[in-house]
């Protein structure tokens, strides 16, 4: 039987997933909640900003008491796009913000699938709490589909990176590259970087560039939180590279290199380690195995006005002889949207437009 839905809770979940737009993708989920009272009054919004910051669901019960006064909230509904989870993370679990906040009623659109956080529907309904799915589940599935395919198949996020001239080009032909994108789109770069769990790098372009690979303040001095970094390829890294030592004095506990040019192996092997995203900073080989190999979420292009007519391209061949073949991206919309100015630069972001069988297994769920 087809489950019945109020006005005030189809609108509660619209506001959700608008909230969850605002939130940043990576290795957690977009996740709106809104709080609404019996006769439907919206009573709070919360959303979650990334990893470390509070989920959804604990950041409108938040909103909800700021002021420091409680209330009966038995009859009130917890309205969110994702089952709220129920696990230990760098936050308390979701159920127990629930309980503790007294509310009577949970109402979310898909299952969480995520093994570690999932059963949260299951853990409320035993303590007592009326608990019910379903709704815009389709919306729901749409707004995370990368997130969840990524989770379906047991691996990290993936984000790549690339920063280039309007016709395509990383370098100049004699290989100069610093700098192609402005100020304002490097600081952009280290505040991704200082978001994401690890970052891989060809080890061709550790032996041409010798780049650091760590976030960095906009005073230079490094970032609290530091990507592993990560080596691809089977050439030897110099044990002076600046990627074995560069970051918050970390050294060596946050370099890793994974003799391989094969990317399944490498989020294999990112993923058995805990890694929940990772970005791909090239070059041009790696950026296209990774795509050629279907493992991109999310692209990300940081565009120069600016043309070199000859150099070195952002992508070598990915498999595509002719344009029937070609891969189809479409714009992201969520939180600042899919084109961004910074500077004199363009800020696209972009996600797959078909993302292939894995995907049709999600939205069949």
């Amino acid at each position: 039987m087809t489950e019945e839905f109020s006005d005030a809770e189809i609108l509660g979940m619209e506001t959700a997933l608008a909230a969850a737009r605002q939130g940043v993708r990576g290795a957690n989920p977009l996740v709106g909640a809104v709080i609404i009272d019996a006769d439907g009054t919206v009573l709070a919004i919360g959303a979650h900003h990334g990893a470390g910051t509070p989920h959804a669901e604990a950041d409108a019960i938040r909103a909800l008491f700021q002021g420091g006064a409680r209330r009966d909230l038995s009859a009130a509904t917890m309205i969110v796009n994702l089952e709220p989870c129920n696990h230990q993370g760098r936050t308390g679990p979701c159920t127990q913000a629930i309980l503790d906040a007294g509310i009577g009623n949970v109402l979310y659109a898909i299952d969480d699938p995520h093994g570690p956080a999932a059963g949260g529907g299951q853990r409320l309904q035993r303590e007592g709490i009326n608990v019910r799915s379903g709704l815009m589940a389709a919306a729901a599935i749409q707004l995370n589909r990368q997130w969840l395919i990524a989770v379906a198949a047991g691996r990290p996020f993936v984000t790549a990176r690339l920063a280039q001239t309007v016709d395509g080009r990383i370098a100049a032909v004699d290989g100069t590259s610093q700098w192609i994108t402005s100020e304002e789109s490097r600081a952009d770069s280290h505040r991704l970087r200082a978001r994401v769990d690890a970052i891989v790098v060809g080890t061709a372009t550790i032996l041409s560039d010798d780049p650091r690979l760590n976030a960095r303040e906009p005073d230079g001095t490094p970032s609290p939180k530091q990507p592993l970094r990560v080596a691809m390829g089977l050439r030897e890294v110099p044990a002076a590279a600046a990627i074995r030592t560069a970051g918050a004095g970390e050294g060596e506990a946050h370099f890793l290199h994974l003799p391989t040019r094969d990317p399944a192996v490498v989020v294999h092997e990112l993923h058995e380690r805990g890694v929940g995203h990772v970005m791909i900073e090239g070059g041009s080989m790696i950026n296209a195995a990774f795509l050629a190999a279907g493992l991109v979420d999310e692209l990300i292009v940081y565009l120069a006005p600016t043309l070199l007519g000859a150099g070195i391209p952002a992508l070598n061949n990915i498999g595509i002889n002719t344009l029937a073949d070609a891969q189809k991206w479409e714009w992201d919309g969520t939180t600042t949207g899919p084109v961004e100015l910074l500077g004199p630069d363009l800020k696209l972001t972009l996600r797959p437009a078909h993302a292939g069988p894995q995907a049709s297994n999600v939205e069949g769920q």
